[in-house]
C-alpha cells in the first residue's frame, strides 16, 4: 500500500491518494478542509489493461473480393455425365476467368489468443457469393429433372452465369509472426462449412434479364480447406472445396482466391 497526500492549489482542496495493487482510491476534502463536501473516487487500472490485452478481439463486416473457378475432373464419356449434360465436352463448361467472381461478406470474425497472441484461433460467420460465368453462352439449365443443355437460342447472350451462395462458418489456426504490430506478417489455415441457401442461373440479352432459381443438384453442404496470408497491410485469402460442387453428373471442385479487406 502506498499513500500520497496531494494539494490542489487552485481549489485549495486536499486530496488523499491510496493505491492498493491496481486499485487507486482518491479522497477529496480532508480533515483540515473547510469544505463540507467529500468525494471518493475509485479507479481500477486493470480494467484498461484487461481491455487492451484481452484474449479475444473482434473484426466486424469483413469483405473479400476475388475470383471463382473450379477444378475440372469430369469424365464426359460416362453414362451419368451424358445423362446430366448430354453432348457436353470439357470445353463447353469452361469459365470466363475475369468475369467469374467470388465476393464474401463476413458479419464478424474473432481472434482468440492461445499462446501470447502469436498463436490464435480465428472463427466467424458470413456469406459466400460465387458467380460462375460460362464462356459458352449457350449453356442452359433445366428443371424437373435437372439437366444442362446447349440451347442455340442462347447464342449471343451478353451474360450467362451460375450463382451459388452459402452461409459459411470458417475456423482457422492463426500464426501471428509479429505480435504487437498493427500491420505485421502471419498466416492462417483451417476449414469452413457452408450451407447452400440460394442458387440460380442468370442470363442477360440486351436489356432483358432472366433468373431461374433452383438447386440444380448442387450439394447443399460445402466443406472446404481455407487459408489466409497477411503481408503487412495486404491480406490474401483462398479456399478449396473438399468435394465436387455437384451431387451427380459433373465432377467440378470449386476454389476461390482474392483480397481480404480486414483489420486482422
Amino acid at each position: 500500500m502506498a499513500t500520497v497526500a496531494q494539494t490542489d492549489s487552485t481549489s485549495k482542496e486536499n486530496a488523499d491518494t491510496i493505491k492498493v495493487g491496481g486499485v487507486i482510491i482518491i479522497r477529496k476534502g480532508g480533515h483540515h478542509d473547510s469544505s463540507s463536501k467529500k468525494t471518493i473516487t475509485i479507479l481500477n487500472n486493470k480494467d484498461k489493461d484487461r481491455k487492451k490485452n484481452g484474449k479475444v478481439s473482434t473484426n466486424w463486416f469483413i469483405v473479400d473480393l476475388g475470383f471463382a473457378n473450379y477444378n475440372e475432373n469430369t469424365n464426359y464419356s460416362s453414362v451419368a455425365t451424358q445423362s446430366f449434360a448430354p453432348n457436353f465436352t470439357e470445353e463447353d463448361l469452361k469459365l470466363r476467368t475475369g468475369k467469374s467472381v467470388n465476393v464474401n461478406v463476413w458479419l464478424f470474425m474473432q481472434r482468440m489468443s492461445l499462446i501470447k497472441k502469436a498463436v490464435n484461433l480465428k472463427y466467424g460467420l458470413g456469406l459466400e457469393l460465387n458467380n460462375y460465368s460460362f464462356d459458352n453462352e449457350q449453356v442452359r439449365f433445366q428443371e424437373n429433372p435437372t439437366r444442362i443443355i446447349l440451347d442455340p437460342e442462347y447464342k449471343g447472350l451478353k451474360k450467362n452465369k451460375l450463382a451459388a451462395d452459402y452461409v459459411t462458418v470458417p475456423l482457422m489456426l492463426n500464426f501471428n509472426l509479429t505480435p504487437g504490430r498493427k500491420n505485421g506478417f502471419g498466416l492462417s489455415a483451417g476449414v469452413s462449412g457452408g450451407y447452400l441457401y440460394s442458387s440460380r442461373q442468370k442470363t442477360k440479352d440486351n436489356d432483358d434479364k432472366d433468373k431461374l432459381h433452383d438447386d440444380f443438384d448442387l450439394r447443399k453442404w460445402k466443406l472446404a480447406y481455407i487459408g489466409e496470408l497477411t503481408l503487412g497491410p495486404v491480406r490474401l485469402y483462398g479456399s478449396y472445396a473438399m468435394k465436387s460442387m455437384w451431387e451427380k453428373g459433373l465432377d467440378q471442385t470449386p476454389y476461390a482466391i482474392g483480397l481480404r479487406l480486414s483489420h486482422f
